[in-house]
């Protein structure tokens, strides 16, 4: 036989074998590739049934498609209605069982991804993979089989409570009502009734009904918050009208809806302002503070930790975000029952706008800042005013630090011109030959303007200074205030009008409280209102000789000048400084009215905003003090 025959033949056998061979391999990779790819599927065909909330539609091995979606509905119930995004990662097979690693983002009420990584196990039934049924959840790997998602929301945490003095509860926890509209089952006329209930302007709920159900909006409309009492006066005309919702929580409240306020501010619904400014901390449906020290210091006082996920099973093991913590408490130095008289006696402003403020002389802590109406601006920290002959006692320190003799005969004339400007006493008076301990007591302008008129430039501001007006004790106090202005003056005009508190000259009722307390203390030490803020509140000495005599002209203003109005208030011996500024609004002369002092421990300021022509701070804010120490000592 040929060789080439023999060869050939050689060859064929030696092709054949490599061709069974090949075959061989071939097959077992396509079986291979047929069983990663069952898998595969199987796994992201299940993923997608997730994603869909459509669990009937994945295959099984173990259930039916059916039993599998009731125990979705029950693990997961409470993560809520959310996206979810399950995508498919790597695969472990190993022959006719494999394990699927699906990566699941599911979006909670709160806005925030609860992610994981779910280990999903996967088996053949014939010739078809399927999720295999096991001893333990396919929802999440440390749930058990027939264990569940439990989530616990930010409201199972209380939020702060404002303490005043010796831990008293300014403002404490206690339940309210949110009343809200279903605009999906409310009706006009069920909603007609609430307004009246509610008080509501005729027409203002029942439009916003309309517009929510021509937007088709489903989101509850919030009516109002009550407190418990105020509630319960409307629970029977507000339970059982058609779409009206009504929900208990805790929330701080004052003894009062005006106590302490605006200082104390408000908790409610937060704005679409406060999402828009602050995303990663506010969002819908919460609640936070809306105003004063409850905005201001929103984030020691709010609960913390957002929404956790944990096993129902085992509440303290977390999946996700923190457990709710509650929030912390706010210590401040107010104290209940002198701000309980000092808004007690602010009521006898009737609708003029007024402000007490009340300082612990040996602390510089203040006890009170009360404001009428309780509604607007904080007259009692942040107002500006032209605080009057208040500031005589600053221009007073300013003399008698400079070696002036408060003894000094200083003329009373009714007015005097300045660099050609007439300035006056506030009704024309005059006084006979006086002392300046006399003018001092009765507030003569122009005795100020001539006792004054060789002090340098600096030296009502530095005095002023001195005795804490236009000082920075921000951080000190803990909240914002306007802590006042004694500018340098700049003429000669300017030094007459600095001289009895007009002009440039600028204080809140806050400020010139500091300044009597400085007086009485015999140091200034910067106020605080908000407890452990910091800065340095070491006392600074005054001039002690200047002092004693300050003490004694301010107790002249009592006993024979013209506060003597406090003569009598319970509580002993009254040390007082009336102020009545002048000023023009509208082209009409208006007047305001001060008194300021200090009894015993207590250093006050009390401020009328407007009175009328004739009235001083003598016969206007002097009854306010004296009623507000009246109710403090024998109350």
């Amino acid at each position: 036989m040929p060789r080439s025959t023999v060869l050939t033949a050689a060859g064929a056998g030696v092709l054949v074998a490599g061709g069974l061979g090949g075959y061989t391999l071939w097959h077992q990779h396509q079986q291979t590739s047929e069983q990663d790819d069952g898998a595969r599927s199987a796994a992201t065909s299940f993923a997608r049934a997730w994603e869909e909330r459509s669990l009937e539609k994945a295959s099984y091995v173990g259930t039916s498609p059916a039993g599998a979606a009731q125990n979705f509905r029950t693990a997961t119930h409470a993560l809520g209605d959310g996206p979810v995004s399950v995508e498919v990662g790597k695969i472990d097979r190993s022959g006719s069982t494999a394990t699927a690693t699906l990566r699941v983002s599911w979006t909670l009420a709160d806005g925030t991804k609860f992610d994981w990584d779910d280990p999903v196990p996967l088996a053949t039934s014939g010739d078809a993979w399927g999720v295999k049924i096991g001893d333990r959840s396919l929802w999440h790997p440390k749930l058990s089989a027939n264990d569940a998602f439990a989530v616990n929301a930010p409201s199972t945490a209380t939020r702060g409570e404002i303490l005043g003095r010796g831990g008293a509860k300014i403002m404490s926890n206690q339940t309210v009502y949110d009343i809200q509209i279903d605009p999906g089952k409310a009706t006009r006329s069920s909603v007609q009734q609430l307004e009246g209930v509610v008080s509501a302007d005729p027409g203002s709920l029942t439009g916003k009904l309309r517009q929510a159900q021509s937007s088709g909006s489903k989101a509850a409309i919030p009516v109002i918050t009550y407190r418990d009492s105020d509630y319960a006066s409307r629970k029977s005309r507000i339970e059982g009208l058609t779409g009206v919702l009504v929900s208990e929580r805790q929330q701080p409240l004052a003894p009062t809806r005006t106590f302490g306020q605006p200082l104390l501010g408000a908790v409610g619904p937060v704005t679409g302002e406060m999402i828009k400014d602050h995303p990663d901390r506010y969002r819908a449906g919460m609640y936070a503070g809306t105003s004063g020290l409850q905005a201001a210091y929103d984030q020691t006082l709010a609960p913390s930790g957002g929404l956790s996920v944990s096993p129902r099973s085992n509440p303290d093991q977390i999946l996700h975000g923190s457990k709710p913590q509650n929030g912390k408490n706010l210590q401040t130095t107010l104290d209940p029952k002198v701000q309980g008289a000092a808004e007690a006696a602010l009521t006898k402003t009737g609708k003029t706008p007024s402000a007490l403020v009340a300082i612990d002389v040996k602390t510089g802590d203040v006890l009170a800042a009360a404001n009428s109406p309780s509604y607007g601006i904080n007259r009692a920290l942040s107002g500006r005013y032209q605080p009057g002959s208040t500031l005589k006692v600053s221009s007073t320190y300013a003399l008698l630090t400079k070696g002036f003799n408060p003894t000094t005969k200083v003329a009373c004339p009714p007015d005097i011109v300045v660099d050609g400007r007439r300035i006056g006493n506030f009704e024309k008076e005059t006084l006979s030959d006086p002392t300046f301990v006399e003018d001092f007591a009765h507030s003569c302008n122009t005795a100020f303007v001539q006792a004054t008129s060789s002090l340098a430039p600096n030296d009502m501001h530095d005095a002023a200074l001195a005795l804490g007006i236009d000082q920075d004790w921000g951080k000190q106090l803990g909240v914002p205030a306007f802590t006042g202005s004694v500018p340098p003056t700049t003429g000669k005009v300017d030094q007459a009008a600095a001289s009895f508190g007009q002009g440039r000259t600028l204080a809140s009722p806050l400020a010139v409280a500091v300044m009597s307390g400085s007086v009485a203390r015999g140091s200034f030490i910067p106020p605080a209102l908000v407890s452990g803020q910091g800065g340095d509140r070491t006392p600074k000495p005054l001039d002690a000789n200047a002092l004693s005599q300050l003490h004694m002209m301010m107790r002249q203003v009592v006993t024979n000048g013209s506060g003597t109005v406090m003569q009598g208030t319970p509580g002993g011996d009254v040390y007082a400084k009336t102020g009545t500024a002048e000023f023009t609004e509208k082209g009409e002369p208006v007047v305001r009215a001060w008194l300021t002092g200090w009894q015993g421990d207590v250093a006050f300021a009390v401020m009328v905003e407007q009175v009328s022509p004739g009235q001083t701070g003598g016969t206007v804010a002097a009854p306010v003090a004296k009623d507000f120490f009246t109710r403090l000592r024998t109350g």
